[in-house]
């Protein structure tokens, strides 16, 4: 069996769960042994029935002695009374029909949840169970679904997975003696079902190493490739260039000027500009991203301007048709809502050179998008533009220009991992009349402020955000959701007032209708997740409330503060949350104290620990699903390193383990395939 294998060559695969598990992203045996638990329940302390409290998370202990489901109008309700230390308890799952057909009358089972008490009794409602006999191990994991699938089903897959098959170890011998790794195999295991917290903490530090260690090997490697090979245009700088600096409504701020100058030098060069564009929110990125195109089109090329939305891509076909406006320039927009024949349209103008500027969403990196003669791509919002996407940059038109842009401020030590392919600019001032954003922290208990407040502001004509960490209601109901918020603030203080929910599971049509309807003030507040952290500009929103902010990183907090202080008036940025703790409290202290994204990234860094040993996030941005690069900067330091080292070697282990990783990488193919 090899690891490669699709994951229906595993025992107990058939068709229906492998369906399933495609839709997690599991195609492969490998990809099986890295689908990682989301978080863990330490099952070590069960409590007797006696013991409980009202409304505490407990982990009970009992044989089930009855299990009945009924209809109750939309609902499935399957009520079971298990016999535990201490007396009898009972539980209630709701629309969970597989209940019945998986649990036995007179097995022993374990359930964690939060314990009510209804009629005397103590209940739980939808808990998490677990086999009796697992109470032999102290941590169990509680995996990411979809579908049908149940965390049972993937507890005895994974389980039986590794005990047959095995892998072959990845890292050198020297890189595991000299950091005191445990080997892959061990750390595979015990990722998925630890023997303790310790050993959960070893296999989490060598999974994360490796994770980085890949990580830097791409940087790395695309580096090398595109110094070695990347030939560029030379470009000139144009009278036109004066002309258009001198219309400016504004006088660019000196940090602009500066970056402006190391992008024209980038391309008076016969190398190819490769370069990162970051500045704080609200900094004036895009201006000089458009004197970079500016020249390059001039100059008889192309440009490109590519963002993560269609919102975003709006916004700067906007600006840049008003910058642009007294030079003949053909400027067209290209995003899902144009119709078939506008598409087919521009893309036969763009093929014959008749568009000077395309801007649109980051499928204009796709295949049909082709351009006559390319000089320049810009890449909006680098933080959501990974290593493999800025690979297909490089491969689109081997000797355009690319200028990448964030408005997530990187402390440079950590900028040099993270963008080790890119040059750096950094716009470090804000320009003048750009106001301070008033933030306060609010307790959740006095939150009722915060909306009358919000409500004062909608009655003067301004509108504003909430931001909330969750679409629905969590199992346990500790955090506020998107969907729960609306019903709340719809029944009580904003029933006469236009509310809307945005978030990612929504098309993308939708989410742009919304958008479109809010900066058109059709919308008062808007109730949203962390989607609308990038880039939407609407200067009449001036409120910007954010639910359990104690959930969210601070250079997120000030990403989301960002979207507001953007027009003539006073703009509040409320954190509400629960601060139980110093950190905490020191996290949103600084959010109070300062608008500079600079400083708040590198205070961000330094709070930063080494993450909540019991809950991984699992995005798989660039491969990284365990690993964070602000949590783990010490390792990405350290992996880093050991990649440069690995890249020199002519150990024989080491050029076996190159090759080896090299055909790992997601897409390597396409890192050496450029011409």
């Amino acid at each position: 069996m090899n690891i490669s294998d699709d994951i229906i060559t595993l025992k107990g695969i058939g068709e229906k769960a492998k369906t399933e598990l495609n839709k997690c992203g599991v195609f492969t045996i490998y990809d099986l042994m890295l689908y990682f638990p989301r978080t863990y329940e330490n099952i070590e302390r069960v409590k007797s029935i006696d013991e409980v409290e009202e409304g505490e998370k407990v982990v009970l202990m009992g044989r089930l002695k009855s299990l009945n489901q009924r209809k109750s109008g939309y609902k499935t309700i399957t009520h079971g009374v298990l016999e535990g230390d201490g007396g009898t308890f009972e539980v209630y799952w709701f629309n969970v029909t597989y209940i019945r057909n998986v649990y036995k009358v007179g097995n022993t089972y374990i359930l964690m949840g939060k314990a009510k008490f209804l009629r005397g009794k103590v209940t739980l409602s939808n808990p998490t169970i677990f086999k009796g006999e697992d109470n032999k191990k102290n941590i169990m994991p509680v995996y990411p679904l979809k579908g049908s699938l149940k965390n049972s089903y993937m507890i005895k897959t994974i389980k039986g997975l590794l005990e047959t098959v095995s892998v072959e170890e990845n890292l050198p011998e020297r890189i595991i003696k000299k950091f005191n790794f445990c080997s892959l195999d061990e750390a595979l295991k015990n990722i998925h079902f630890p023997e303790s917290s310790e050993s959960l903490k070893e296999a989490t530090r060598r999974l994360k190493f490796q994770e980085l260690f890949s990580y830097s090997l791409k940087v790395l490697m695309l580096k090398d490739y595109i110094n070695n090979n990347k030939k560029g245009i030379k470009f000139n700088i144009t009278k036109e260039l004066s002309d258009l600096k001198e219309q400016l409504p504004f006088t660019l701020t000196s940090a602009q000027s500066r970056a402006v100058r190391e992008i024209l030098k980038d391309e008076k060069k016969d190398t190819a500009m490769n370069r990162l564009l970051q500045g704080d929110v609200g900094s004036g990125k895009t201006v000089v991203a458009a004197i970079a195109v500016f020249n390059v089109v001039i100059n008889g090329y192309q440009g490109c301007v590519m963002a993560p939305t269609e919102i975003l891509a709006t916004q700067h076909y906007e600006e840049f048709k008003k910058l642009f406006a007294n030079f003949n320039l053909n400027i067209e927009l290209l995003v899902g809502s144009r119709t078939l024949k506008e598409k087919r349209d521009i893309k036969e103008r763009l093929y014959n050179g008749e568009i000077d500027i395309l801007i649109g969403t980051h499928a204009l990196i796709e295949d049909d998008v082709e351009f006559k003669k390319l000089g320049i791509i810009v890449a909006d919002e680098q933080h959501r533009f990974g290593v493999a996407q800025r690979n297909k940059l490089y491969s689109k038109e081997n000797k355009a220009d690319i200028l990448v842009m964030t408005a997530t401020p990187i402390p440079r030590t950590l900028s040099l991992y993270i963008y080790g392919d890119l040059d750096v600019s950094v716009i470090d001032e804000l320009p003048p009349g750009r106001k301070k954003i008033d933030t306060k922290f609010i307790d959740s208990n006095r939150k009722y402020k915060v909306y009358e407040f919000l409500k004062q502001q909608l009655e003067e004509g301004r509108q504003g955000y909430v931001v909330c960490p969750l679409i629905e209601e969590d199992k346990d109901g500790d955090l506020t959701s998107v969907e729960k918020l609306y019903k709340e603030l719809k029944e009580d203080y904003f029933k006469e007032e236009p509310i809307e929910i945005l978030h990612g599971k929504m098309k993308p049509k939708e989410k742009d209708d919304i958008m479109n309807r809010f900066k058109n003030k059709e919308i008062k507040i808007l109730i949203s997740t962390t989607v609308i952290e990038v880039g939407i500009n609407v200067p009449n929103s001036n409120v910007m409330i954010i639910e359990n902010c104690e959930r969210f990183g601070l250079s997120q907090l000030h990403q989301l503060r960002g979207r507001v202080g953007r027009g003539e008036y006073k703009s509040y940025c409320f954190l509400v949350g629960n601060c139980k703790s110093e950190k905490t409290r020191r996290r949103m202290a600084i959010m109070e104290e300062s608008n500079d994204g600079f400083y708040i990234s590198q205070e961000d860094l330094k709070l930063r620990g080494t993450g909540d040993l019991f809950g991984f996030r699992q995005s798989g941005e660039d491969g990284l699903i365990l690993s964070d690069i602000f949590e783990d900067f010490d390792l990405l330091r350290d992996a880093n390193n050991e990649a440069k080292v690995l890249l020199n070697s002519k150990e024989e282990e080491d050029i076996r383990i190159k090759d080896e990783m090299i055909l790992r990488l997601e897409s390597y193919d396409e890192y050496i395939s450029f011409n």
